[in-house]
């Protein structure tokens, strides 16, 4: 099929109802032992790297002008900085053909507005199931920054402007576990292209690439990526075929028919 990453990519969102937040990447407890080993809170007061691009002004990167000063941002969320999966708050931005590229862990305060007015996009909102006020999104994120780590919410900067929404999350600890047949550190991927000039241009399917690539680039312990778009949307299903993904199966889902696609880090060097 021929490449396509508009608003098709939106289609790889969870879709979940907007009263139970992100509970398809939360539902699944871990013993309290296996959480003594992973999460710890940075300390308190830790300087953070500035978001990509973001103007020097502290009242440019949030909302009413209130934030932290010029060049840091407050300790991150328990879940950005979880050995679930490998702390994607320092993986390193990527050089890719649209541009220098890095996910950059969600900021709740700072990322709300433009994440909703993302979600209230039709396109998007069509997959995504979370049209409506800002407090809709924020009930799908917290759980999600203030869970253990197993899923991480990302915007993606691209030439240091926020232009996508990522999940990076373990599938293996996911209800998505129950519907395939899972691996140890399965990483999936949700995602969602927020600018409608983004669209249809390639670049998502080289975001998609990049964005594998940097899972398995730093989670080693992963030999897959996944991911389960809606079977409906079968641009975005292009897309992740020609970002190096293969159809593995289709998957009867709680909320949809989805096309379950899959990255082998065996195979990264020939696809």
């Amino acid at each position: 099929m021929a490449p396509a990453d508009a608003h098709t990519e939106a289609g790889t969102g969870p879709a979940p109802q907007a009263d139970t937040g992100a509970e398809d990447t939360l539902d699944l407890e871990l013993s309290e032992e296996i959480l003594a080993l992973f999460g710890e809170d940075p300390p308190a007061g830790e300087a953070m790297r500035p978001l990509p691009g973001a103007p020097a002004s502290p009242a440019s990167s949030v909302p009413g002008g209130a934030g932290p000063a010029a060049g840091t941002r407050p300790a991150m969320s328990r879940a950005a900085v979880s050995d679930l999966l490998d702390q994607p708050a320092d993986w390193r931005p990527v050089t890719t053909p649209a541009g220098v590229f890095q996910l950059v862990p969600v900021r709740l305060e700072r990322d709300l507005a433009v994440l909703t007015r993302w979600m209230n996009d039709p396109a998007v909102a069509a997959f995504w199931e979370l049209a409506g006020p800002e407090a809709v999104t924020a009930a799908h994120l917290r759980p999600q920054l203030e869970g253990d780590g197993r899923s991480v919410p990302c915007l993606g900067v691209l030439a240091g402007i926020p232009m996508s929404y990522w999940e990076i999350y373990r599938a293996d600890l996911d209800p998505l576990a129950r519907h395939y047949p899972a691996r140890p550190q399965d990483t999936g991927i949700h995602l969602l292209i927020g600018g409608v000039h983004n669209r249809g241009q390639g670049v998502g399917t080289t975001l998609l690439r990049a964005v594998a690539d940097l899972v398995l680039d730093n989670r080693p312990r992963c030999a897959r990526v996944v991911a389960e778009p809606d079977l409906r949307n079968t641009p975005s299903v292009s897309a992740f075929l020609s970002a190096g993904f293969r159809f593995s199966a289709e998957l009867e889902l709680p909320d949809k028919r989805a096309a379950l696609m899959v990255r082998d880090r065996i195979h990264r060097a020939q696809l």
